[in-house]
């Protein structure tokens, strides 16, 4: 919901902030999967799907994969956050960043270098920012929440398991 906020600065999104605490706690394909439909399915709703989509997809389900490692015997803290969120965007920025427009779109190289800097910048504050003070809310407030596990919803809901 974040992503459709008008008049946002770019790059401020919530996805590897999101993505990092349910990757830790459920693992690569949880966290590939969470990510890469999250691109898909907004592109799909904004009419948007074009070579990006894919790129940017598979670049955030990686991230996914990688903090699932990354956090395997890591603690829920900010600074663990932080740290990935340094590593996953530049990763993220130089791969999706240097590669779209110059072998897509026909953009210099040179050109998608240099326009990349101030996106990388705004894109590392946004998501350090983010990782820093949300990444370890979303663990313990979402992931450890036991009233939100599957058993505790079918309870809820009055429904039995099958």
């Amino acid at each position: 919901m974040i992503r459709i906020i008008p008049f946002r600065p770019p790059n401020i999104e919530p996805i590897l902030v999101t993505q990092m605490p349910f990757s830790k706690s459920y693992g690569g394909t949880a966290g590939f999967l969470f990510a890469f439909f999250s691109i898909v399915i907004f592109d799909a709703l904004a009419g948007e799907i074009g070579v990006w989509t894919w790129v940017t997809a598979g670049m955030y389900g990686f991230l996914g994969i990688w903090a699932s490692y990354y956090f395997k015997n890591k603690n829920n803290t900010s600074l663990e956050y932080a740290t990935f969120a340094v590593m996953g965007t530049i990763a993220f920025d130089v791969v999706t960043g240097l590669s779209i427009g110059p072998l897509f779109f026909q953009q210099p190289f040179v050109e998608a270098f240099v326009g990349q800097i101030p996106f990388t910048a705004l894109h590392l504050l946004g998501n350090v920012s983010f990782a820093f003070f949300v990444s370890p809310l979303i663990y313990r407030f979402v992931i450890e929440n036991r009233k939100l596990e599957t058993s505790s919803l079918l309870s809820f809901l009055n429904i039995q398991n099958a």
